[in-house]
């Protein structure tokens, strides 16, 4: 069995669901540090003027956990992020197909940033028709805090024999405790595809509602395609 494991992240890209995709269980490492202006808390869509930031406010101080971290109300980003959305991806082919979630979860009043993060991506994934991955969150078990024991903790947890970690693993990861736990690591090696985009020339590392609002119940395949596979593995 195949797990992965990444934060919570707000409208992730489309490697995000590129690793969910390649695993039979992902779990939201919700229980981890915060991380102030990295992906935890905003992303990019695409403008006729380039990507905007879209950032949700937080109220956060060190060393605050990611499931601790609490949104802040003193500002309308709910109405700002809508008005983003609709602005940029009102002439995309598939915008009416996927705006109603997107309004309601807007319309909603939210404390926790990474419950906000976990329901916009599970419903993401359904939408790019991910139907055969489990899900679940590090803080509903014990595990220790060294990162990569935490990991094989998770991965002996949850029954996994095989750990999948990012690309960038490769460079700080210590395999030690997974080769003396019988587990296999292997590494995500995605390749971003190039799809029809609004306004110009592509360009990538953008949230994935660029793809899904360009190419609707097709993005899924478009990534699959990209990375050298047609089905799930």
């Amino acid at each position: 069995m195949i797990l992965a494991v990444h934060q919570p992240q707000y409208l992730p890209w489309s490697g995000y669901f590129d690793k969910m995709d390649r695993a039979d269980c992902f779990c939201y490492l919700d229980n981890v540090q915060f991380k102030k202006n990295e992906w935890q808390n905003r992303n990019r869509i695409k403008t006729a003027a380039g990507w905007q930031w879209l950032s949700v406010p937080v109220h956060y101080r060190f060393p605050r956990k990611i499931n601790e971290v609490k949104i802040s109300r003193q500002s309308d980003w709910q109405r700002k992020h809508l008005q983003a959305l609709i602005s940029n991806y009102s002439k995309s082919p598939y915008f009416e197909k996927y705006m109603p979630f997107f309004r309601e979860v807007y319309s909603a009043e939210w404390e926790s940033c990474s419950r906000l993060n976990i329901c916009i991506t599970e419903q993401i994934r359904r939408f790019l028709r991910i139907e055969d991955t489990a899900t679940c969150r590090a803080s509903d078990f014990q595990l220790r805090e060294d990162p990569n024991e935490r990991l094989t903790d998770l991965c002996t947890v949850l029954g996994a024999d095989t750990y999948l970690a990012g690309a960038g693993g490769k460079n700080y990861m210590n395999l030690k405790p997974f080769r003396e736990q019988g587990i296999r690591v292997i590494f995500q090696d995605f390749r971003h595809p190039v799809y029809p985009q609004l306004f110009g020339d592509f360009q990538s590392h953008l949230s994935v509602l660029d793809i899904l609002f360009n190419c609707g119940p097709e993005s899924m395949n478009i990534i699959r395609e990209a990375n050298s596979r047609k089905g799930k593995r």
